[in-house]
């Protein structure tokens, strides 16, 4: 890999690791909250229905967000059956309002013993990527009963998934606060252990500078783009994401 492609990189993720990127990006839902279990809630659920467009990702995000209250870690501690009921009728693609009461109630059971969803994920601190992390959370969360179409919501590494949505997830906690877009509040996790939230944006971008020559967009290929991003910036390899997304979202490269 190139000097000049590492250059052009850092310059472009540093464009776009800008506040701005939150007007357009579903990363505004999470900074709306100043506590750490409504940021990973908010967080969360918004990274699961952020597939599609984004205007509408937006919207449903911010419409979830006021079914829960605004206040999602009270509701998730304190509903009732009557509040699941309420939730009835939200729908975004194909994650609808039983999938969601399923959520609610999952995360009940998570918060009620970990304290907060760091603590889960602190368990895997010592691996090199959060891959092995992201599977074992999917066993976890699907611990009740369920609906098995539910588990769709949730992807599987270890099902050579590119699990886009929870990396991004990962990404809003771990990463460092202080371009003032990721939010940072985990602090026993890495941004090193980090993967690139990989969809058809940033593979097409990576495909056409030389980062990914696999086709598909599946857990193959991410493990790819990763050592080739842990080669460009091993503490940091994710910043990439912004540079990659920015390229294709913004500048159609």
């Amino acid at each position: 890999m190139t000097v000049e492609l590492k250059e052009f990189l850092d310059e472009k993720a540093a464009l776009y690791e800008h506040p701005k990127f939150i007007e357009t990006d579903p990363i505004q839902i999470p900074h709306l909250f100043t506590q750490k279990q409504d940021i990973e809630i908010s967080g969360f659920l918004t990274a699961t229905i952020s597939w599609g467009n984004r205007k509408s990702i937006l919207n449903n995000a911010h419409k979830l967000m006021n079914l829960l209250g605004n206040s999602p870690y009270d509701f998730v501690m304190n509903h009732t059956k009557e509040d699941l009921e309420s939730l009835e009728g939200f729908v975004h693609r194909t994650f609808n309002s039983k999938d969601l009461a399923y959520f609610i109630s999952s995360l009940r059971q998570l918060y009620s013993k970990y304290g907060d969803m760091e603590e889960f994920y602190k368990q895997f601190q010592s691996e090199s990527n959060l891959q092995n992390a992201i599977h074992h959370f999917k066993k976890e969360f699907f611990h009740l009963p369920h609906q098995i179409r539910t588990e769709k919501h949730i992807s599987d590494p270890h099902k050579n998934s590119a699990a886009k949505r929870i990396n991004m997830f990962l990404r809003w906690m771990v990463r460092d606060a202080k371009a003032g877009v990721d939010l940072g509040i985990w602090r026993s996790l890495s941004p090193a252990q980090l993967s690139c939230p990989l969809d058809v944006h940033s593979g097409n971008v990576a495909r056409k500078l030389g980062l990914l020559k696999r086709k598909q967009n599946d857990g193959k290929a991410l493990a790819e783009l990763d050592s080739k991003l842990r080669k460009l910036d091993p503490k940091d390899p994710v910043k990439y994401d912004y540079a990659l997304f920015g390229l294709g979202v913004f500048e159609k490269f």
